[in-house]
C-alpha cells in the first residue's frame, strides 16, 4: 500500500521516511497525519530495518501544519484538535513509541510541529508549547525561549544549533547529507537491536524523571537483557574476531 504525502523506502538495513510535498514544504496536511501513523509504524515492526532516517524532498524538511489544507479537510482538523487537547498525537516516533533508532537528516528550513530551528507560533497568533518544551530538555533554556518568543522574526542558523546541541553533526557540502546519514545509519545497525531499544527506553525514560528514579529505571532496563541471546552472541563474536548475529526485535 502506497503514499500519497511520504516516500518509505528500505536501503540495505536502513528504513527511509521521507516528507514528500515539496511545494508545501513539506508541511502536514490531514493525509499526511494519517500516513505518518502508519510509516513509522511499518518501519518499527520490519525485522529488517534497524534504523530509521526521517529527512524531507525539495528545499524544506519540515514547516508544520499545513492551515490551507487542514482548513478544507475540517474532520482531520477537528481530530488533530481534538488529540492535541487530550495530549494524544500519533504523528511523530516520540508519539508513537519507535523502538528503533532514528536519524532525523534535516534538509532544509525546519519549523513548526517539534521540527524546528524556527518556531513562528507567536507570530501567528498561537502558542509554542509541545515543541519548545521538548527542546528544553536537550538545550539551554535561554535560547529555547528566545526561539520561543522571538517567532519568525529570526531564524536559527545550523552552526548555532549544533553550538547548543541541538544537532549533532553539520554536513558539508549539503548534497551529502543522505550519503552521511546512511553511513550512520548502517553504523547503528551493526549492533544488537535489542540493546539499542531497551537503551533508547532508559535514555527517553532519563529525561522523564530525576536522577534517582532514572537511575532505577535504567536498571530495569539494564536487567531487561540478562538471559537475552544477543548477551551470550556479543562476547563470543568479539572473541571469535567475527561480526555478531543478532536477534530480531523482540525475539529471543
Amino acid at each position: 500500500m502506497g503514499y500519497e504525502t511520504l516516500v518509505v523506502e528500505r536501503r540495505g538495513p536502513v528504513g527511509w521516511l521521507i516528507f514528500d510535498r515539496p511545494r508545501s514544504g513539506n508541511a502536514m496536511d490531514g493525509v499526511m497525519f494519517a500516513e505518518l501513523e502508519r510509516a513509522w509504524t511499518e518501519l518499527d515492526a520490519d525485522d529488517g530495518v534497524r534504523v530509521i532516517v526521517n529527512t524531507g524532498n525539495g528545499p524544506a524538511f519540515q514547516t508544520g501544519l499545513d492551515m490551507v489544507q487542514l482548513a478544507r479537510d475540517p474532520e482531520a482538523l477537528r481530530e488533530q484538535s481534538r488529540r492535541t487537547a487530550k495530549a494524544e498525537l500519533r504523528f511523530t516516533a516520540w508519539h508513537l513509541g519507535v523502538a528503533k533508532p532514528v536519524i532525523a537528516a534535516v534538509n532544509g528550513t525546519c519549523a513548526g510541529g517539534g521540527l524546528q530551528f524556527l518556531d513562528p507560533h507567536v507570530s501567528v497568533g498561537q502558542v509554542s508549547a509541545y515543541e519548545t518544551i521538548g527542546l528544553l530538555r536537550k538545550m539551554p533554556a535561554e535560547a529555547v525561549m528566545r526561539m520561543a518568543l522571538v517567532g519568525r522574526h529570526e531564524r536559527m542558523p545550523a552552526e548555532r544549533a549544533y553550538e547548543l546541541g541541538m544537532v549533532s553533526k553539520i554536513v558539508d557540502p549539503p548534497e551529502r547529507l543522505r550519503e552521511e546519514a546512511q553511513a550512520l545509519g548502517e553504523k547503528f545497525a551493526r549492533n544488537s537491536p535489542a540493546a539499542m531499544a531497551a537503551t533508547k527506553r532508559a535514555l527517553w525514560e532519563a529525561m522523564e524523571h530525576g536522577l534517582t528514579e532514572a537511575c532505577r529505571l535504567g536498571g530495569r532496563q539494564l536487567m531487561s537483557m540478562w538471559g537475552h541471546p544477543d548477551q551470550e552472541e556479543g562476547p563470543l563474536a568479539f572473541a571469535e574476531k567475527r561480526d555478531p548475529v543478532w536477534q530480531p526485535m523482540g525475539r529471543s
